[in-house]
């Protein structure tokens, strides 16, 4: 049996993509009474940039018609079945299809057009894995974004669980279905948080991987399952319960059933507050009110009395000494910034950072997690006639056998892996409509003229064309030659607007990865190996590390 914490539990690791075999896969979406919303999931799947073997509708018996939605969409396949229930209808679903991965969606929920690629691109870099997933959306009953979320899970897959649902949206899963199938599937006598069952029964017996990509929309529309607070907790318990006699025979996992207790219990009860808040706001109704008070307290006081200090704080906050309000906090169980003058800077109390090349004389520097990632999970792109600057190390390593034809551009003559001599920023540097992929990583920078470079890019590419590019956000400038070139530092938005100007709106996507911790780190000159990696995967926009752009030439312009 594989041993789940002994593997890597983050795509994001980077080990090489396994691009001889494309695994197959298959959608499953089961409805109850959906199907106004059924086309829009149906079509979501079909939208996708790799397309799946087969689509399946299961109608666990609905009283409305989803018959006449799948009737419109040729290769799709329709399955009805008495009601029930959710757990009962992607077992049927699993058990229908035939390839070699799945993803459940339900019929008010939508797949983003990455989410087929990025579970492949996943799975190629944790082949051992029960399940990977990612990040989902939040929106409205129209479609509108109400926010993102996205929890990794770290090394410790059952640990992270038994402390909660780190996952939260099961359309956000690509599973292997040969170990969902060994495993049981989904248990049918759960009428809640049945997914949840399986990723903690699936994380016991094999590692979960995890990625950074949004890949699906989770509409909230006010008849959801998950919207009765009160039943999601008796539920989630109940399965969290019976991880007991494995968890507490453990002392490394002890710890995390008793805190996941907790967090429940917590969660529920600040959500029944913030309902019953909502509740007192739209209609002054005190019995309702105070009954989703009541049932706060029971669940967990804690909260409650924190939800209290907020409001007193709010009042009288202006006015307290700041050691005070820390204390506030603190009994809230947060963990605030820490009063003035308490800060203890340890090794990073120094003017000088601990390296001077950017880490690599201690390991792989902290920027070369965030490119690998992103290259990785883009590896797809790297195929036909392919141009890098400087050398060709990326992508030979995620292209590989996709590649046709290899360039190296290079600005100056002498380097002898150098098949173009030119500046990008130069009209003509390159052949028009002659490349299929561009990768630039850590390059865009040194060119004075970036909207120029950005032009050429686009010239240069096929229709259809791609250009992968990193640029530093937040960063050291070289000491050494680079230095003297070292022009800019970007963030999201000025990457965002350099490019879409260029390539349109709707064929540029960009990312900013990176946080304090890693900013710092990378400041430092730290190196991966000396850090705990699973801290890298939060993102906060106002520290970007490395900024990420992937654009694609459209049309004959």
């Amino acid at each position: 049996m594989i041993d789940p914490q002994q593997a890597a539990a983050q795509c994001s690791s980077i080990t090489d993509p396994v691009c001889a075999e494309v695994p197959s896969v298959a959608v499953v979406i089961t409805t109850y009474n959906h199907a106004h919303f059924l086309g829009e999931a149906i079509e979501s799947v079909l939208a996708q940039t790799n397309a799946v073997a087969e689509i399946v509708v299961v109608d666990d018996g609905s009283v409305d018609d989803p018959a006449a939605v799948v009737a419109r969409y040729a290769g799709v396949r329709l399955i009805r079945q008495p009601n029930l229930g959710l757990a009962a209808a992607r077992n049927t679903g699993m058990r229908a299809v035939h390839s070699e991965k799945v993803i459940f969606l339900d019929a008010d929920d939508r797949l983003l057009p990455n989410a087929v690629a990025a579970g492949r691109a996943c799975f190629a870099g944790a082949a051992a894995s029960g399940f990977v997933y990612g990040g989902f959306r939040s929106i409205d009953r129209q479609g509108h974004s109400l926010g993102e979320s996205y929890d990794p899970i770290g090394p410790r897959a059952y640990s992270a669980l038994l402390r909660g649902n780190r996952i939260g949206m099961n359309g956000t899963v690509m599973y292997d279905r040969g170990k969902l199938m060994a495993s049981g599937g989904f248990d049918t006598t759960l009428p809640r948080c049945e997914d949840y069952d399986v990723y903690l029964r699936m994380a016991r017996s094999f590692p979960i991987a995890f990625h950074p990509e949004i890949v699906a929309q989770y509409r909230w529309h006010g008849d959801n399952m998950s919207s009765d607070h009160h039943e999601m907790l008796k539920w989630a318990l109940r399965v969290h319960a019976r991880q007991a006699k494995h968890a507490l025979a453990q002392s490394d996992t002890a710890d995390d059933w008793r805190r996941g207790r907790q967090f429940f219990r917590r969660y529920y009860a600040a959500q029944i507050l913030g309902a019953a808040k909502e509740n007192w706001t739209r209609s002054r109704s005190f019995g309702r009110t105070a009954r989703g008070v009541i049932q706060a307290v029971t669940m967990s006081p804690k909260v409650v009395i924190g939800r209290a200090f907020q409001f007193a704080r709010r009042r009288v906050g202006g006015v307290l000494p700041p050691g005070m309000v820390y204390r506030f906090k603190r009994l809230q169980g947060k963990r605030p910034p820490l009063p003035l003058g308490s800060v203890r800077f340890g090794d990073l109390g120094r003017v000088t950072p601990i390296s001077n090349d950017f880490g690599f004389d201690r390991g792989k520097p902290v920027d070369r997690y965030y490119i690998e990632q992103f290259l990785c999970r883009h590896a797809a792109d790297i195929r036909g006639r392919v141009l890098e600057i400087g050398d060709d190390f990326y992508s030979q390593r995620f292209g590989g056998s996709q590649i046709k034809h290899q360039d190296v551009l290079h600005a100056t003559a002498g380097n002898p892996a150098a098949t173009i001599i030119g500046d990008l920023s130069q009209t003509g540097s390159l052949a028009a409509d002659a490349f299929d992929c561009l990768v630039l990583t850590q390059t865009l920078h040194l060119i004075f003229d970036l909207r120029a470079a950005v032009v050429e890019m686009h010239r240069a590419l096929k229709p259809g064309g791609i250009v992968l590019l990193t640029v530093p956000g937040i960063s050291p400038i070289d000491r050494g030659v680079w230095g003297a070139t070292w022009y800019w530092a970007l963030t999201s938005a000025s990457a965002s607007r350099l490019f879409t100007e260029v390539f349109g709106a709707d064929n540029v996507r960009v990312e900013a990865y990176g946080n304090v911790f890693a900013a710092t780190a990378f400041l430092q000159g730290l190196a991966l190996e000396e850090i705990d990696t699973t801290k890298l995967e939060i993102k906060d926009a106002s520290y970007p590390v490395v900024v990420a752009v992937r654009a694609q030439k459209v049309g004959d312009d």
